[in-house]
């Protein structure tokens, strides 16, 4: 008997939209991450990109527990001697709330081409507007 594979016309991508609005953000960075693999679909494969397409809105609204808007930091370097960057939460949160939900989601995604072509179909959105009607999007739940 041999093991049954999904080839890419079998794969069926749907459109979801989540709204975050006072979601805690590890939560929903664990649900986006598992829809955007697709292990909540009966055909999902560890090495095949199974996922779907997921919007999330009022990314600006989320919630965090603990002391993490100022103890959480968010580095990136330049690649020079001494240019290293550090910003608290609370400072990535007032200028640009949508990479925050990016990064967490980015973080329990594989590491691999995988990983980036699932982390493609992340569109994220500091209000509630997006651009995605067209898509006919279907909400998701907070489970």
């Amino acid at each position: 008997m041999r093991t049954w594979v999904p080839k890419k016309g079998d794969i069926k991508k749907k459109w979801y939209v989540i709204d975050a609005d006072g979601v805690v953000l590890g939560r929903l960075a664990a649900r986006v991450a598992a829809v955007l693999r697709g292990k909540h679909k009966p055909v999902f494969s560890p090495f095949i990109d199974t996922g779907d397409f997921v919007v999330v809105v009022n990314a600006g609204k989320i919630k965090v527990t603990g002391k993490k808007l100022e103890q959480k930091k968010y580095y990136s370097h330049s690649g020079y001697p001494g240019h290293l960057k550090e910003r608290s939460l609370a400072a990535v949160m007032a200028k640009h709330p949508d990479r925050v939900v990016t990064a967490a989601v980015k973080g329990m995604l594989p590491h691999n081409k995988l990983g980036r072509a699932q982390s493609r179909k992340l569109k994220v959105y500091a209000g509630a507007e997006h651009p995605h009607k067209a898509q006919q999007p279907e909400p998701l739940e907070m489970v």
